[in-house]
């Protein structure tokens, strides 16, 4: 009797040992499947607000000077300069005779040609009439007829030759370069002067893609130098690049007027304004606040919980350190300007300005 006693206590333990070791297992199973709770990390960042403002764009760009006009003054023959009627400095107009090339040698071929022709031309006179008196046959007649047209052709060359011994200012200008003097032998197509137009001066630019949508052709454009510090030239964009170079800039061209008053030359160092006022207004933000490019431009925007969500925007123009927001903005909107790297849509985030 008392060893079943005992045996009923040790069962007894042994149960209760097995529940305590299945209650402290299921509470340790408990603790495992229960989710920690997050700690929310508040992420530091910068931010500035969607403002309207009076649209100014400002763009100054450096430049030189060049003629409206640039011409060579090539020889079409060859030859000796007999004559040379310029110096370098003159004022010459287009048309003018500025050399003239030794031409004797044309000279007597083209009384040579015209001998040969007034020889032709009587012979076909005289077998004309023989022709009518079926003395000879029409095809002598057109034979020499033939020979007529060429002996007239042949003369006409030996005049062009001759006019072209006269070389004569294809533009009207300044002398800007002597290259050769008189008594010098001229080959066909040789170089005997420059010439340079300033009536007119253009000015030579270039434009970054952003500023190159901002100018239009037509556009007054201020032009100043430091020649003459107290006198701004107006002038008009001419020429747009329609194609970037190797480096993504659009070459302007800004065309002003020379006058006596105030001399430009060629070369002259220059600043070209295209800045612009307007009674526009424009919402703006920091350039600093897109995430991505101007292609596909985001911001993250900051929400009356100071939470961060990722908003899709449409830029405008570029002025300076701001850049024009067309869509996707309201005026007092909260952008993030520094920090982005650090958030994602609904990152909670604390404000600095």
């Amino acid at each position: 009797m008392k060893r079943k006693y005992i045996i009923s206590i040790a069962l007894v333990v042994v149960i209760a040992l097995i529940a305590f070791k299945l209650t402290a297992n299921k509470k340790q199973l408990d603790a495992a499947n229960t989710p920690e709770k997050k700690v929310a990390v508040i992420i530091p960042v910068k931010y500035a607000t969607a403002k309207e403002q009076l649209l100014e764009l400002s763009i100054v760009k450096t430049g030189n000077l060049a003629p409206f006009k640039e011409s060579k003054v090539i020889t079409t023959s060859s030859g000796i300069l007999q004559t040379v009627r310029f110096e370098l400095g003159d004022q010459v107009h287009q048309g003018q005779v500025l050399a003239i090339m030794d031409n004797r040698t044309q000279q007597l071929d083209l009384q040579k040609a015209e001998s040969n022709l007034s020889k032709l031309k009587a012979d076909l006179q005289t077998y004309t009439e023989l022709l009518e008196g079926k003395a000879t046959t029409r095809e002598k007649v057109n034979d020499i007829r033939q020979n007529v047209n060429d002996a007239q052709v042949q003369a006409d060359q030996i005049k062009k030759q001759m006019g072209d011994a006269s070389v004569k200012a294809p533009t009207s200008g300044i002398i800007s370069a002597k290259n050769m003097e008189q008594g010098v032998f001229a080959n066909v197509g040789s170089e005997i002067a420059t010439i340079i137009n300033l009536s007119r001066t253009k000015v030579q630019v270039n434009l970054t893609e952003a500023e190159v949508y901002q100018i239009k052709q037509g556009q007054s454009v201020k032009i100043t130098t430091d020649v003459y510090p107290d006198v701004v030239f107006p002038g008009k964009v001419s020429f747009i690049s329609p194609q970037a170079d190797v480096t993504h800039n659009y070459m302007a061209e800004i065309m002003i007027e020379n006058t006596q008053k105030t001399t430009l030359r060629s070369g002259t160092f220059v600043y070209a304004d295209f800045s612009q006022k307007s009674k526009q207004n424009v919402l703006v933000i920091p350039r600093e606040a897109l995430t991505e490019s101007v292609k596909n431009a985001s911001v993250y925007l900051v929400g009356q919980d100071n939470k961060v969500v990722l908003t899709p925007v449409q830029p405008g123009r570029e002025m300076g350190s701001l850049i024009e927001i067309i869509g996707g903005l309201k005026s007092g909107d909260r952008v993030v300007t520094s920090g982005q790297i650090n958030l994602k849509n609904g990152t909670e985030v604390s404000l600095a300005k």
